[in-house]
């Protein structure tokens, strides 16, 4: 591949599960040697050929990530696509890691709205000159116009962004990860906050992402040559502690012998392919808001919406009539189940963050309503997982195994 192959419309977000597969496909003969060598570059918004662009569709599950794991293979060898394959694990890994440390979700939520809080009023205009791309360090404000123009940046960027964010200008690591949550298509709770706490220092104690002026240049093909970068910042500290690795949390199972609803989350857009039989009823829930207590851009509302309305016609088709439970109470999806004459909810299973705070709310409403919520987890998930206890190697080091476990291979 031509580094500087266009990717047509690459940032023309459709958000379906035909538009997933049809960039899966797009992409594929890329998937080996072009991608190993050149997926470090940042060519900037309109050449984006070099990567995949398929993150907000892996993040919904509109595609999944067994699907793009066995186009690589398929088209290449296990030693031509082994970096893309594993960078889809990477972000299996970092959900697993997040899951079984949920209180490093909980303690960025409580970090994120003290920061919220506790902004004075030279804080609070540097944070906004920063997000508005004002900052005077040009690849910074080119970067942080793009993100919230395009709702993307390359992943080389973003860490650029973060330990330019922390290190050179000093501001909150939670509020950067949060204007990010707010932004990118993208945006998992998971891969956001362990990709910020790991280029602050906090992940991997004492070992930090300090972005260096000829990194940059190099990797954006000399676009930008930052001069005035902290490159010998010192990793943060915490007193925070996440400690050990937990088992991932209790779940209750589906029961096939009681009345069911369907609930459909924007952290999984194909439930068709959880192995349910019919239920009595299925809904969308769009909970694009809680991602922030600040307002979330219109580009991830309008995305989130549509991909659940395209999940909503997929389940239609097979099901029924799918209601849309939009800007919903507690309450509401407890009545919703009722009225259905549903005794449980089911749902695929939902990792730390925002949506999984929401339902925790609910709770209490459908104990009192007798309503249970049921969820099931996916293979890929439950083979995955268990690996995510420290660092990525691990996973690394399991990666042929997986592969053979999920059937990945031709």
């Amino acid at each position: 591949m031509k580094e500087n192959t266009p990717q047509p419309d690459a940032l023309a977000w459709t958000a379906s599960r035909a538009e997933g597969l049809a960039r899966i496909a797009a992409f594929t003969p890329h998937m080996g040697r072009d991608y190993a060598s050149q997926r470090n570059y940042d060519l900037g918004p309109d050449k984006r050929g070099n990567v995949s662009v398929l993150s907000p569709y892996i993040r919904r599950r509109l595609v999944t990530e067994g699907e793009a794991v066995r186009a690589a293979l398929a088209a290449h060898s296990p030693a031509q696509a082994e970096k893309y394959v594993q960078e889809v694990f990477w972000r299996t890994y970092w959900k697993g890691w997040l899951e079984r440390r949920p209180s490093v979700w909980a303690d960025y939520v409580r970090g994120r709205d003290a920061a919220l809080t506790g902004l004075d009023r030279r804080m609070a205009k540097a944070v906004t000159a920063a997000e508005e791309g004002r900052t005077g360090i040009d690849c910074f404000d080119e970067w942080a116009e793009e993100l919230v123009e395009t709702g993307y940046l390359h992943n080389h960027a973003r860490l650029w962004f973060a330990s330019i964010w922390i290190f050179t200008l000093n501001l909150p690591w939670q509020l950067g990860a949060d204007f990010f949550m707010r932004h990118l298509l993208d945006g998992d709770p998971a891969s956001n906050t362990l990709g910020w706490r790991w280029v602050a220092g906090l992940h991997t104690k004492g070992k930090h992402y300090a972005a260096q002026g000829w990194n940059v240049a190099k990797f954006t093909h000399q676009r930008f040559h930052p001069s005035d970068l902290n490159e010998t910042a010192e990793p943060l500290e915490e007193a925070f502690d996440p400690g050990a690795a937990q088992p991932v949390r209790a779940f209750t199972a589906y029961d096939p012998a009681r009345p069911a609803v369907l609930l459909i989350t924007e952290e999984d857009c194909l439930p068709e392919t959880l192995g349910l039989p019919d239920m009595r009823g299925a809904a969308t829930l769009q909970l694009s808001a809680e991602r922030s207590p600040l307002p979330v851009s219109e580009g991830v509302i309008r995305f989130d919406r549509e991909a659940l309305a395209d999940t909503a016609g997929r389940v239609a088709a097979i099901s029924g009539e799918v209601t849309a439970l939009n800007a919903p109470r507690p309450r509401d999806l407890a009545d919703w189940a009722t009225r259905a004459g549903a005794v449980q909810i089911v749902t695929a299973f939902v990792p730390q963050g925002p949506v999984r705070d929401w339902l925790d709310t609910a709770t209490p409403a459908l104990t009192e309503a007798g309503i249970t919520l049921a969820e099931v987890q996916r293979e890929w998930d439950a083979a995955v997982w268990p690996f995510a206890t420290a660092g990525f190697f691990k996973v690394k080091k399991k990666i042929p195994h997986l592969i053979e476990e999920l059937s990945l291979a031709s």
